[in-house]
């Protein structure tokens, strides 16, 4: 009988490493099914939170934040899409050129989730953003996403045309990075187990198993 374990999942929706590690991440839980069961929830984290609302071009910030060269920076992408490929995500590169900010995204995400909605929504997000090329932080987009997954699209307009969920995302932030929580993804497992980084499937499922086993 599969043990049953929580997984707290901190990204962000413009972090391409935090769609690695959850599609690397639901693979694991394929593979270790026997074993594990998981109930995911995700957790708020923002790389940029003083990101201007018309975001910021990627080679800029790049070069600003990491001091990374054209050339470094168009290896780090090639290396990215070709991982999310191997796990059946298409990254396109030539669609997505800003970087935006993301925290109404976050809003959205704390109601979905109260809908029991939120995976659905942070994985059509992350296709949004990193397929289509589209802003995770105009309300429009978000509206018409959280719409296409199930959610009433009304509602999402009136939660992102106000400041709902504002302070409970906030509190979880930091609640975050008061536990150490500088980077992301960042995956938490029964509340202990952290487990940092875009990591293959095979660590996670090796990580699973062993955390099932003691349980």
């Amino acid at each position: 009988m599969s043990k049953q374990i929580r997984i707290d999942f901190v990204s962000d929706i413009s972090c391409p490493w935090c769609v690695i590690g959850l599609k690397s991440l639901e693979q694991a839980l394929d593979r270790a099914k026997d074993a594990v069961g998981a109930e995911i929830h995700f957790q708020p984290f923002e790389l940029n939170p003083a990101m201007a609302p018309g975001g910021q071009d990627i080679g800029e910030h790049l070069a600003q934040k990491y001091g990374a060269t054209e050339e470094q920076g168009a290896k780090t992408r090639e290396m990215i899409r070709s991982r999310a490929a191997e796990l059946g995500f298409d990254f396109n590169m030539e669609a997505r050129s800003r970087i935006y900010n993301t925290f109404d995204a976050h809003r959205l995400l704390h109601w979905a989730d109260t809908q029991g909605r939120e995976y659905a929504l942070k994985t059509a997000l992350f296709e949004a953003y990193f397929t289509k090329g589209e802003n995770p932080g105009d309300h429009a987009v978000l509206a018409r996403v959280a719409g296409e997954v199930g959610l009433d699209r009304a509602e999402a307009e009136r939660i992102l045309a106000s400041d709902t969920y504002a302070a409970d995302v906030r509190e979880r932030e930091q609640y975050y990075l008061r536990a150490g929580i500088n980077s992301v993804p960042a995956v938490i497992i029964n509340e202990r187990h952290l487990i940092s980084g875009g990591q293959p499937p095979e660590v996670f499922e090796q990580a699973l198993r062993t955390i099932a086993a003691q349980s």
